[in-house]
């Protein structure tokens, strides 16, 4: 099949995704009968200029051309392989005395386009490259062309394009299972099931929360702060160095640093409760950080990716952040009035509560596994190294800072806890809602990843302490 954009020309051969038919040899054997076409015009257009006295370079200083010279930007499917035709009107390229001239062909954008090989087809003194690729994302490559010729020591630098391009088109969006899971992550059954024990939790929550305490938070509000110094700047750079030292794809990046970027997990007072944290203060803290998302996120998200020159316009569900704050504000509220008008259905509730937080905590466990099973599938190495450690370091960046103040114990495991549990749904709905999907399906690898490791991490923890707690229990 034949792509035209003007009169331009790719073919596509086989490959995943490719909705291009026919054998790459047939490809390979009309795409010589077209080179040969437009060698035929490019030697007769050397042959006069070289009749008429000017045998140097073509007019306008151009010897590589695609197509018939008037387009520079080629459509191409995404995941698909195929090849262009490079033509060469440069005397030297088969003058019968050594080498022929090579071309170079790189792709600026390896996420949208690899180039996979250059071989040249030569007569007379015209000729062309064909160059295969392998496109990956939608998005647009440039390509950086140099025609190089040999016979000069060092060899001779003969011209050097950079205003060619392909731009990659998306598929259909005919939806995947692993794109409507992701689609549909917060609508899941499971979760539904889950929430009205996850209500009836935050209501004996609110029912731990102490005004006192709290009103004091609110005159002394060094712990927030530093939650909030840890969630929005510490973090977000512990990505991005990640993602430098990894290597990591554009897009993946992306996701790793909007999900460092994302704060107030639901599990982090639940977390806070399980390890002798203080739970008033974790409360505070995740409600305040999560309307701080409303500004901060922004933020960082514009700063990191500029800073990894992407740029596409990211979208934070607002929608999803106030939700998020009803669904802490509301429950938690009606367990402080239980508290105070209703002292023994308030007494049931704290008996009930560090059960039915255990079993949240598997369920949340199972509900992150069985939603990202599908895209984790083809995870690499390195990302699943960094996800490992973004909850650890999370967890020692926010002991450290609340150590350096010197608070009391169980603040100091709670700034931890807050600094090292991300919201993963968030930085999915803001993937999901601002990248296209292949490429919101891969990005969403970091957040399943930091949940997934996050909560299993968080999870030992919890056993560990439990089992400290009963062999050495405190005075």
């Amino acid at each position: 099949m034949v792509f035209r954009r003007g009169s331009s020309q790719l073919w596509c051969g086989p490959g995943r995704g490719s909705g291009c038919t026919g054998t790459l040899g047939k490809l390979r054997a009309a795409l010589l009968l077209v080179s040969l076409l437009w060698g035929a015009q490019g030697t007769a257009s050397t042959n006069l200029s070289t009749a008429l006295g000017h045998p140097g370079p073509l007019p306008g200083g151009r010897y590589l051309s695609i197509g018939d010279g008037s387009v520079v930007e080629f459509e191409f499917p995404e995941n698909s392989e195929g090849i262009i035709v490079i033509s060469s009107q440069y005397q030297g390229l088969s003058n019968g005395s050594g080498p022929s001239p090579t071309l170079r062909v790189t792709s600026l954008d390896t996420e949208v386009l690899i180039i996979q090989n250059v071989s040249a087809i030569t007569w007379g003194i015209g000729g062309s490259f064909v160059v295969s690729i392998h496109s990956g994302l939608p998005g647009i490559a440039p390509l950086h062309i140099q025609l190089v010729d040999p016979h000069e020591g060092p060899p001779m630098l003969i011209e050097e394009r950079r205003d060619f391009c392909i731009k990659v088109s998306p598929a259909e969006d005919t939806p995947t299972t692993a794109g409507a899971d992701l689609t549909h992550f917060s609508e899941n059954p499971i979760l539904y099931l889950l929430l009205p024990l996850i209500f009836v939790n935050k209501c004996s929550f609110g029912c731990k929360v102490e005004l006192q305490v709290l009103k004091g938070f609110l005159q002394s509000p060094q712990p927030m702060l530093l939650g909030l110094l840890g969630q929005f700047l510490v973090m977000p750079f512990y990505a991005f160095l990640m993602a430098k030292v990894f290597m990591l794809p554009k897009a993946l990046a992306l996701g790793l640093i909007i999900t460092c970027s994302s704060p107030g997990g639901g599990g982090s007072y639940l977390f806070s409760l399980l390890l002798g944290g203080d739970v008033t203060l974790a409360i505070s803290m995740t409600f305040i950080s999560t309307v701080a998302a409303t500004g901060f996120l922004p933020l960082s998200s514009a700063i990191y990716s500029h800073l990894l020159s992407i740029h596409e316009t990211l979208h934070v569900p607002i929608s999803k952040i106030l939700g998020s704050l009803l669904f802490i504000a509301i429950p938690i509220i009606v367990g402080v009035l239980i508290k105070s008008k209703l002292p023994k259905l308030s007494q049931l509730l704290l008996q009930v509560i560090k059960p039915f937080s255990f079993v949240l905590l598997l369920g949340g466990l199972f509900l992150a596994y069985r939603m990202g099973i599908f895209i984790l599938a083809g995870v690499r190495l390195p990302i699943v190294l960094v996800g490992l450690t973004v909850p650890l370091v999370g967890l020692l960046v926010g002991y450290c800072l609340a150590t350096c103040l010197k608070l009391p114990v169980a603040q100091r495991r709670t700034v931890s806890i807050e600094v090292g549990v991300q919201n993963s749904l968030l930085a999915l709905a803001m993937l999901q809602l601002s990248l296209r999907r292949l490429q919101a399906d891969y990005a969403s690898q970091a957040p399943f990843l930091v949940a997934l490791s996050g909560t299993s991490e968080m999870l030992a923890l919890v056993i560990g302490h439990s089992i400290y707690s009963s062999l050495c229990p405190g005075p």
